[in-house]
């Protein structure tokens, strides 16, 4: 009769899938969370958000977005169709699938921090009931699914259940737990959120079932793989492939600096050859959640197994020590118009860590100004998306934006983000001395600029 009810539970969880009754419950209502809460409720299933952040909640209940990308209208239709935001966990008893976007950052010794992840599991662990889908999407090492999520549900639940698993007999009292991880790129308008195929590996095979039923309603396509651990290693090979290209092309672009090489020509030189060769791009440093981070994930991860990644090191030492790059040019070309970096007034233009987004995770333009004010550079900033920079896990700034005005005043302006609501043309030619470290001055070829 047990592995009736078992059975039962599955069967249902996919029906009510299928007929979009399930409720969806969304954890970390932040850049990856809230997006895909949306898409859900724009697919008329009733959604909910959880965050412990109240400001959050609060902002969503009244219709509001504090996301650029995503307008107030959009908030205030998913608000019309069902959707809630809440910081009450106990709410998790009324879902019938879960998915956690909460952050995986690093801590000050360049390790993992799961602690979000931890918390998020013991709040919802006593509110679990059977049949239920968990589904984890933040980004981390392989393994964190199964060795540190799991446990936390199966030893911290009330009621005493157990989690689905290949090869032991289906029991009435399981819930289901899928990896699955986010796949955002944010400011790419070229390629939809929808288009994006979702890789899920499940603890079972009906999680990865339930779980790929899921997704098929938002997504065009999913990928299957054999487990967590694969889908977790997945993302890590994704953004590991990006660092690691990044940091070649870094490394070349200093070596093209000292051979008066310009780097930017020689990527668009191979760009044109239509095999063996994808381009990426030098820049001030890594930023984001990901990209930066996930390396380290992966190198703490492998030394359990007596296993050093010195490639994948190599490359994040790489793009760490751009930053210093970037700060020892600013000094070259102010010394160069017989000026010291100390006492400079410099203004930084653009501080989020990638074009047109409001997102300031990991961005190198933070340590940049801080390098800045350390050689006792007068620092201000100006980033269209941020008025102002106060504190953050590894900084704390305190700045306000300063205008795009009398640019004059500044012995150096530095592109650090190349924001494209930027007038390059007006702000070289007001200001004394511009350096570019992306490549926003391209075709422009003045005495005043510095490409770095």
């Amino acid at each position: 009769m047990q592995p009736n009810i078992a059975v039962c539970l599955a069967q249902d969880l996919k029906t009510k899938i299928a007929t979009r009754t399930a409720k969806i419950g969304v954890i970390g209502l932040g850049y990856v969370g809230l997006p895909l809460a949306l898409l859900f409720t724009e697919e008329r299933f009733p959604v909910t958000g959880f965050d412990v952040d109240g400001r959050k909640v609060k902002t969503l209940d009244e219709g509001g977005s504090y996301i650029f990308r995503i307008p107030t209208e959009q908030i205030q239709a998913a608000l019309r169709a069902g959707f809630q935001a809440t910081s009450e966990y106990a709410r998790v008893a009324e879902m019938d699938a879960v998915i956690i976007c909460v952050p995986t950052p690093l801590n000050e010794y360049m390790e993992p921090d799961l602690s979000f992840i931890t918390a998020t599991a013991q709040a919802i662990a006593p509110h679990l009931r059977a049949g239920q889908l968990i589904i984890l999407e933040s980004t981390t090492y392989p393994g964190t699914t199964e060795e540190v999520l799991i446990p936390i549900l199966e030893h911290n639940n009330r009621a005493e259940l157990s989690l689905a698993r290949d090869g032991t007999p289906p029991s009435p009292r399981e819930f289901y737990v899928a990896f699955s991880p986010e796949r955002e790129d944010p400011g790419n308008e070229t390629v939809a959120r929808r288009d994006i195929p979702k890789v899920v590996g499940g603890c079972s095979a009906a999680a990865t079932e339930a779980a790929s039923a899921l997704y098929n309603v938002i997504f065009k396509k999913t990928v299957r793989v054999s487990g967590p651990a694969a889908a977790e290693m997945c993302k890590l090979l994704e953004n590991i492939y990006r660092c690691v290209n990044i940091a070649l092309v870094n490394e070349l672009k200093l070596l093209c600096l000292r051979m008066g090489i310009d780097i930017w020509e020689v990527i668009a030189a191979a760009s044109t050859k239509p095999f063996g060769f994808h381009p990426f791009y030098p820049g001030p440093g890594l930023g984001g959640h990901c990209i930066p981070v996930d390396p380290f994930y992966l190198s703490w991860k492998a030394r359990e197994y007596d296993f050093h990644t010195r490639f994948i090191e190599l490359a994040g030492e790489i793009n760490t020590a751009m930053p210093y790059h970037v700060v020892q040019a600013v000094g070259k070309a102010l010394n160069r118009e017989r000026k010291a970096l100390n006492g400079s007034k410099v203004l930084v233009l653009g501080v989020a860590y990638k074009k047109d987004v409001d997102d300031l995770r990991e961005s190198p333009a933070l340590t940049i100004i801080e390098l800045l004010q350390k050689e006792g550079a007068e620092v201000s900033y100006n980033d269209p998306y941020f008025p102002f920079v106060g504190k953050g896990r590894h900084y704390d700034l305190q700045m306000k934006c300063a205008p795009v005005e009398n640019l004059g005043r500044y012995d150096c302006v530095l592109i650090v983000t190349d924001h494209s609501t930027y007038d390059y043309q007006r702000i070289v030619r007001e200001a004394q001395l511009v350096v570019d470290t992306r490549n926003a001055l391209k075709g422009m070829d003045l005495p005043n600029i510095v490409r770095c």
